[in-house]
């Protein structure tokens, strides 16, 4: 757990204020880092801030500035920043509260724990926390954080609350437009019915342990293997299987692998209108396609 918080302020549910401070629910500490180094002399390559014309510059000679045309800017220092009064810069109003699934996954963007700051604050926290988990909605509201406006929801999780910020509806491209090149098909039947059992025989409690960062640690293994002046052990790739000549074909092949016997019967397997290229062998064992 983060030692200090990310922001600190209250979450304000009509005139209760609760103290709260919030640090980041995600860690990248085990992620690989890289930096650009010079080859010939194995130098790590530095960067300076150069003004054109002036040469490098001071960081305390650095301000932020808004381009209004071409080369003018309109300069804006941390103190004009802070002469912005937005009560939403220390307290995070809930105004509107939705059902738990009404949000499109689309718009969350980065997860928070949410903390009571002291003992004496944790009755109203538990409060809302209960409010929440009970009428299974979440709490929506704005928050600035490092000059960045956003709106949050405030949800009830296990023993306490998280906070994830979300996109605006501006930055959230259309479904609608994205997926317009997808085909307009009917899917047979069968097909379906197929998938379907393939999913619900696969269908677990999710557990994000069971999944491995494979290409972490290949990368891992090729950055030890050459600090160590040794050869880089192969990672072993999934076995391809042979060639599925249909959908069809695939479908029960893969619910009869996962079930570790024979393809269910029940339901018409039927082929698709559409058949692949079949394949035939020729006397001397090698494949050909049919023409």
């Amino acid at each position: 757990m983060a030692t200090r918080p990310y922001w600190s302020g209250h979450i304000r549910l009509s005139l209760v204020l609760i103290p709260v401070d919030i640090v980041p629910a995600t860690k990248s500490a085990a992620k690989i880092a890289f930096h650009q180094v010079h080859k010939p002399s194995g130098t790590r390559i530095r960067y300076q801030k150069v003004a054109p014309g002036i040469g490098p510059v001071e960081t305390d000679d650095i301000v932020k500035g808004y381009e209004v045309e071409a080369g003018k800017y309109v300069l804006l220092s941390d103190e004009d920043f802070d002469k912005i009064k937005l009560e939403a810069k220390k307290t995070i109003d809930l105004v509107q509260f939705v059902g738990l699934h009404e949000i499109d996954p689309l718009y969350y963007d980065r997860p928070f724990f949410v903390l009571p700051q002291d003992e004496a604050d944790a009755e109203a926290y538990v409060v809302l926390r209960e409010a929440l988990r009970k009428s299974k909605t979440v709490g929506l509201g704005q928050i600035v954080i490092r000059g960045k406006g956003s709106i949050v929801a405030i949800k009830a999780c296990n023993d306490g609350l998280t906070m994830e910020t979300l996109r605006y509806g501006e930055e959230v491209k259309r479904a609608s437009t994205a997926f317009k090149e997808v085909p307009e098909l009917k899917p047979e039947h069968d097909l379906v019915e197929l998938a379907e059992q393939l999913i619900e025989r696969k269908t677990k409690t999710f557990d994000p342990g069971a999944f491995k960062n494979s290409y972490e640690e290949a990368l891992r293994e090729l950055i030890e293997a050459k600090a160590e002046h040794r050869q880089v052990r192969q990672i072993e790739e999934p076995q391809k299987g042979a060639t599925v000549i249909n959908l069809m074909d695939a479908l029960r092949r893969s619910v009869k692998k996962d079930e570790g016997g024979t393809a269910p019967s029940h339901g018409r397997a039927r082929r698709p209108r559409k058949k692949a290229r079949a394949t035939k062998r020729s006397s001397r064992g090698t494949r050909k396609k049919a023409a």
